[in-house]
């Protein structure tokens, strides 16, 4: 089954900072403009920041815009979501997927919490 991989997320305090990375196909990641989203349980799932196939084109959500990054290694097939100056809000599930979310490899996400 094709699927995107989400890792590095886990338990940060408050202030913190994660980076978390997402893998894909070579065949299909270089082909996409990627993004990352997140989900609490029970709500549905929020667009954060998305980055152009090429990587020098970026939006970032004015919500997190202070606190978050989007970068990609295309050689690693790579997207990433830096996330600084953490909150409990920020709290959830985080998937990547192409840019807007509209094929089927979603993958299983990684938690982040944030917490002290």
């Amino acid at each position: 089954q094709v699927q995107f991989v989400e890792s590095g997320g886990g338990l940060v305090q408050p202030g913190g900072s994660l980076k978390l990375s997402c893998t894909g196909p070579e065949n299909i990641f270089k082909r996409f403009d990627m993004g990352w989203y997140r989900q609490v349980p029970g709500n549905e799932r929020y667009f954060l920041a998305s980055i152009a196939w090429h990587g020098t084109t970026k939006f970032i959500r004015e919500s997190v815009r202070d606190r978050f990054n989007i970068s990609r290694d295309n050689a690693k097939n790579t997207v990433y979501l830096q996330m600084d100056r953490s909150k409990s809000e920020d709290t959830a599930i985080y998937f990547c997927n192409n840019y807007p979310g509209t094929t089927d490899y979603w993958g299983q996400g990684t938690q982040v919490t944030v917490s002290s």
